[in-house]
C-alpha cells in the first residue's frame, strides 16, 4: 500500500486511480447492459462528482447518451459521521416520469441519502431507479437499500479523495485513500 503526505495527513492509497479507471469502464458496461429506456443520470453532490464525471464518460464509450441532472443531498456536512438526517439542498429539475433514473454516489454507507433520493424519484413515477455508487462500506446501513451497481467495498475507514473530503479537504485526490490519524 502506498502513501502520500499532504498539509501533515498521511493518508494511504486504497484504492489507485487506474484500479477506479478499470472498474468504472466496467461499470459503464454493465449500466448499458440493461438498456435503460431515456436514461437520465443524477449525480448526488458533492461527493460523487468526479466519480458521476467518469462513469457518463464511460457510458459515452459504451454507447449510452444518457441526459444529467444533479442533486445536492446532505447529511454529513463537515463532520465525519452521518447526521441521520437528509437535507436537500438543490432538486433536479427534470422530469423524470416514465424514464429510468440511474443515481450516482461515492459511497454506501448509512444508505440514508441513497435511500431518500431513490424514493423522491420514484415518487416522482420514474420507470426505474437505480443507484451506482464508488465504494460500498458494509456494516453501517441503516436504510434498507442496496446499491445495483458497485465499484469497490471499502473497509471500515473515513475515506478521502476522488471527490470525497474531510471537511472540504482532498477531494482533488485522483485515488481513494484513508487518513491514517
Amino acid at each position: 500500500m502506498s502513501s502520500i503526505t499532504i498539509d501533515g495527513h498521511r493518508i494511504d492509497v486504497l484504492f489507485s486511480e487506474a484500479q477506479i479507471a478499470e472498474r468504472i469502464g466496467v461499470l459503464a458496461h454493465e449500466i448499458a447492459a440493461i438498456k435503460p429506456h431515456r436514461l437520465l443520470v443524477v449525480p448526488v453532490l458533492k461527493g460523487s462528482f468526479i466519480f458521476a464525471a467518469d462513469l457518463i464518460r464511460a457510458m459515452h464509450h459504451a454507447g449510452l447518451s444518457p441526459e444529467v441532472d444533479f442533486m445536492i443531498l446532505a447529511s454529513y456536512r463537515a463532520a465525519q459521521t452521518s447526521s441521520g438526517q437528509v437535507d436537500v439542498l438543490r432538486d433536479i429539475e427534470s422530469i423524470v416520469e416514465d424514464r429510468d433514473v440511474l443515481l450516482v454516489d461515492d459511497i454506501l454507507e448509512s444508505g440514508r441519502t441513497l435511500a431518500y433520493a431513490k424514493d423522491l424519484l420514484s415518487a416522482r413515477d420514474a420507470k426505474s431507479v437505480k443507484s451506482a455508487v464508488l465504494l460500498f462500506k458494509p456494516g453501517h446501513l441503516a436504510a434498507s437499500i442496496k446499491a445495483d451497481f458497485c465499484g469497490f467495498d471499502c473497509p471500515d475507514k473515513f475515506v478521502v479523495g476522488y471527490g470525497m473530503d474531510m471537511a472540504h479537504q482532498f477531494r482533488e485526490l485522483p485515488f481513494v485513500g484513508h487518513i491514517v490519524m
